[in-house]
């Protein structure tokens, strides 16, 4: 070999050792992302569907849709003159509304209060397709905990975390029943911690981007660990559906929640009568205070609690039984979870310096359940016999389901007869045919004439499209 060939030799060498020490830092493993479908896999089982039923009381012709809560409906009740016929007329109602999962595996299961929000009859069905009737052990609406009672035993059930270590970031993972879909796994990361939103005032939502819709509510929220550390409860949305902010409560507060219901039945929240507003740099400023912290104390409920304790109109409350109030939405929270009867310190800033002094705390009066936060949407009007709410579709949903010569758009289902014919809300009814003889439709007024004139426990057969697909579904109108 020539002396230039090895100088090549060794040039050539090293360019490559040279290249091998600047390799880019890509190169490198990367960090695997989290394991989702092992986690779903371990945890799933403990998820259940929670469906209820509910009847509906049809009104009296003459007797106006009110609440029985309201004012004027007992006068109507007692005044307005019968209609020939008797009692009012009862229609089941089948909802399948949303999500739980079991706490104990003798049957515990943790869902929303608004799941089951006026129910009559809970089903609670396991990932293995069993179905119990769910006793309800009790609810409380200010957090929108439930906790129903199955009989049964040896049921898997999952693991608790602690939300206190939580960190905005971190990956969770959803697991519910969104639309009815069973056992749906979705994820994302935590936004935020602590969320105060309006007329929650006892709960430090934590705040996802996992995507949450109508189903998803009771479901739970895991960390990575597979520990439950929240139940899903809200959405932000102004279409009804995901929208990138999602809300859980806090397992820890749910649990408190359920060992109270579990014991009574109901759950008691300390109260000390003051309306309270946030701190801006502005106040904090006008009230000399070094830096926006604490809850203002706007007014003070004569002879209550605090008016008793020294606390006036103007104090800024920046301890409550040694506990720090960061952001006035603290307050409420450290004095609900406060037992009524306990006396506890109050730090306040006032004129300038800080006193404190002792108050003792009263119990906050239950108040009327709150509306459902994740409802179906459900229109207003009595079930026919066949238990099946139709309208007229609109321009664009005959333009998209080509339905151009006729037909009629499911909305709502009512009854059980229509569930099992698996019809869907949003499927289109062409046709019925009623002992061999097809009627199309052309309107919902149409559909209205054709299943009023149908006898009770009457087999009929509709002609459904989804999609692109026709199929004949075969239905029975209710008994009556």
């Amino acid at each position: 070999m020539s002396r230039v060939s090895r100088l090549l030799r060794v040039w050539a060498a090293a360019l490559i050792a040279s290249a091998a020490v600047h390799l880019p830092a890509a190169a490198a493993p990367t960090r695997d992302l989290p394991d989702f479908a092992e986690l779903a896999d371990r945890q799933g089982a403990a998820v259940v569907n929670i469906s209820t039923t509910q009847a509906l009381r049809q009104a009296r012709p003459g007797l106006p849709r009110l609440d029985e809560d309201d004012p004027m409906f007992d006068f109507f009740r007692r005044f307005v003159p019968r209609q020939p016929g008797g009692s009012p007329k009862i229609d089941p109602d089948n909802r399948s509304l949303g999500s739980g999962f079991i706490v104990s595996s003798d049957g515990y299961v943790l869902t929303n209060a608004h799941v089951v929000e006026g129910a009559d009859e809970i089903i609670v069905k396991l990932s293995d397709k069993r179905e119990f009737r769910a006793r309800l052990m009790g609810a409380d609406p200010r957090s929108d905990v439930a906790l129903l009672k199955i009989e049964a035993s040896g049921l898997p059930k999952v693991s608790l975390g602690d939300p206190g270590k939580l960190r905005v970031g971190d990956w969770v993972l959803a697991i519910g029943s969104p639309f009815g879909f069973e056992n749906s796994v979705t994820a994302g990361i935590v936004s935020a911690k602590g969320r105060s939103l309006p007329q929650e005032n006892f709960v430090p939502f934590i705040q996802t981007d996992v995507a949450i819709n109508p189903g998803n509510s009771g479901g739970p929220l895991f960390n990575l660990k597979g520990e439950v550390i929240g139940i899903n409860s809200q959405i932000y949305s102004q279409t009804g559906g995901f929208m990138g902010l999602s809300f859980a409560i806090p397992i820890d507060v749910a649990m408190d929640v359920q060992s109270q219901l579990k014991a009574h039945g109901r759950v008691q929240r300390g109260r000390i009568g003051v309306v309270i507003q946030e701190v801006s740099r502005e106040l904090a400023d006008g009230f000399r205070l070094d830096k926006p912290v604490g809850a203002l104390v706007s007014s003070v409920e004569k002879g209550g609690p605090a008016d008793r304790a020294g606390l006036e109109q103007g104090d800024i409350v920046l301890r409550f039984d040694g506990r720090p109030v960061g952001v006035s939405g603290d307050l409420p929270r450290l004095v609900g979870s406060t037992r009524p009867g306990s006396r506890v310190p109050v730090q306040v800033w006032r004129k300038g310096s800080q006193r404190e002094m002792q108050v003792v705390v009263a119990e906050l009066p239950d108040d009327k359940p709150r509306k459902p936060v994740l409802p179906m949407a459900r229109p207003e009007v009595s079930p026919n016999k066949l238990g099946i709410v139709v309208a007229d579709p609109s321009v664009q949903q005959r333009r998209d389901s080509r339905l151009a010569s006729g037909g009629v758009v499911v909305e709502a289902l009512r009854s059980p007869s229509a569930r099992a014919s698996e019809i869907q809300a949003g499927d289109a009814i062409l046709a019925i045919v009623n002992r061999g003889v097809r009627t199309d439709l052309r309107s919902a007024e149409q559909f209205g004439r054709v299943v009023a004139a149908l006898d009770p426990g009457q087999a009929v057969t509709l002609l459904v499209q989804r999609g692109d697909t026709q199929t004949f579904v075969p239905v029975r109108t209710l008994e009556r």
